[in-house]
């Protein structure tokens, strides 16, 4: 007898006896999948964890890796079956129809549940449709909501040009309230939305201050985890109601899946976004998902040398003569160090850069003698990134259109650049970086 593998199964395919019941196909004719084996004595270490989670193997001939389910219509084997697809928690556990998700979606959403340590989670087509999905699926018109300042730029456009729309009242505030949020409190106060570290400018939140703000006044707080990754903050060990994130980035780490996903706390929670996602017609491509849940597998591996790369530039940065400051929370001189380092299990490759000058055609200049660095939106792939950033508002493209800050403004004097910093070496990275300083001057 083979042995039985040391990690316990997803969700998904915990036998009728456990809490969460299995997903169920009403046309599979495969034998049943056999008992989940028992709990291991000791908690497994994150990397082995990634490298397991959302596989059974035993379940699909032995192929160590899931099939790709491409799927529309489910057949039924017989009319009862068909008439009763939806009842009880089938709408919720089985396959009923491609749009509502397959074993792939499944398999992938259950490996996020469980590293990042919520109940459940849900697939959906983008980390945009993540944030506005999940927004939706808890406010609802009359409802006020409390959206941090220094929120992700298309956050920050839905909740001004959509939510305000069908009524409900949005309120930017300072990421560094903390407590402090409870004077912006109303009694339709609805969620909270936080992100840290904050977008562009990497203000550190204090998450479980806010969270216990929010649950003590019946609020939810909905978190875009997508900076930290599943890996290197927890956000339900911290109070968190909800998780969202661009898989797109990290989990997917190779700059070719558009994807995001949301993870909450408790049944009721999962069954009113799953039902959100799907009055929205929302999917992600099959293809995505076996893609993201394969980029999963090294997550740790990545991320570590993403953080490790990271800190080598950073360093370096800080001791060049045209940098007044970098924004990066794991330096020790960072404003929310502290606050990093007492909530978050890593760092992730992607900090800010402040110049001494302003002028932007130095900039450019600098920019544009890059060549490892490349020009682009996005981040969390193999590739290092550079852009030029404008949270006062006065850039080009979306940054045109107004004032990115209202409950704080953006005034250090200086040229902000963003940086990715990918799975080069470092050493290199430094010399692509020294030569776009020797092309400013």
């Amino acid at each position: 007898m083979s042995p039985e593998p040391p990690f316990p199964k997803s969700p998904s395919q915990d036998p009728p006896s456990q809490a969460a019941p299995p997903r169920k196909s009403p046309a599979s004719a495969e034998p049943a999948a056999p008992a989940a084996p028992a709990e291991p004595a000791a908690p497994l270490r994150e990397a082995t964890r990634l490298a397991h989670l959302g596989n059974d193997p035993h379940r699909h001939h032995g192929i160590v890796n899931p099939p790709v389910y491409h799927a529309s219509t489910i057949l039924y084997p017989d009319y009862e079956a068909y008439k009763r697809r939806y009842d009880g928690d089938r709408r919720y556990t089985s396959v009923t129809y491609g749009l509502n998700g397959t074993p792939t979606t499944f398999a992938l959403a259950d490996a996020v549940a469980a590293i990042e340590g919520g109940h459940k989670a849900v697939a959906v087509s983008s980390g945009l449709a993540a944030i506005a999905l999940a927004l939706c699926a808890f406010t609802k018109g009359g409802d006020h909501l409390l959206v941090t300042d220094t929120a992700y730029g298309p956050t920050r456009t839905f909740c001004d040009k959509v939510l305000t729309r069908y009524g409900v009242e949005i309120t930017y505030y300072d990421p560094l309230a903390g407590a402090g949020i409870v004077k912006l409190f109303r009694p339709n106060t609805r969620a909270v939305f936080l992100e840290a570290p904050g977008s562009l400018t990497f203000e550190m939140q204090d998450i479980p201050a806010i969270a216990q703000a929010a649950r003590a006044r019946g609020a939810l707080t909905v978190l875009d985890n997508t900076w930290a990754s599943p890996l290197f903050f927890k956000p339900f060990a911290h109070g968190v109601d909800v998780s969202v994130q661009a898989g797109t980035k990290y989990v997917s780490g190779h700059s070719d899946v558009m994807l995001g996903t949301i993870t909450v706390d408790t049944e009721a929670h999962f069954r009113q976004v799953k039902d959100t996602v799907g009055q929205f017609g929302d999917c992600p491509g099959p293809d995505d998902c076996y893609l993201a849940l394969r980029g999963l597998r090294t997550l740790a591996v990545r991320l570590k040398r993403h953080e490790a790369s990271a800190l080598h530039v950073a360093r370096w940065l800080q001791d060049r003569p045209e940098v007044k400051r970098v924004l990066y929370p794991a330096l020790p001189g960072d404003p929310g160090h502290a606050l990093w380092k007492r909530d978050f299990l890593g760092a992730s490759g992607l900090f800010g850069v402040v110049l001494h000058t302003a002028d932007e055609a130095a900039a450019a200049r600098f920019i544009d003698a890059l060549k490892l660095f490349q020009i682009g939106a996005s981040w969390g792939g193999y590739e290092s990134l550079v852009i030029p950033a404008w949270p006062g508002g006065t850039g080009g493209d979306g940054e045109r259109s107004g004032q990115m800050r209202t409950a704080t403004r953006w005034t250090e004097p200086g040229f902000l650049i963003r940086l990715h910093v990918g799975l080069e070496d470092p050493g290199d990275l430094i010399e692509d970086l020294r030569r776009g300083f020797e092309a400013m001057h």
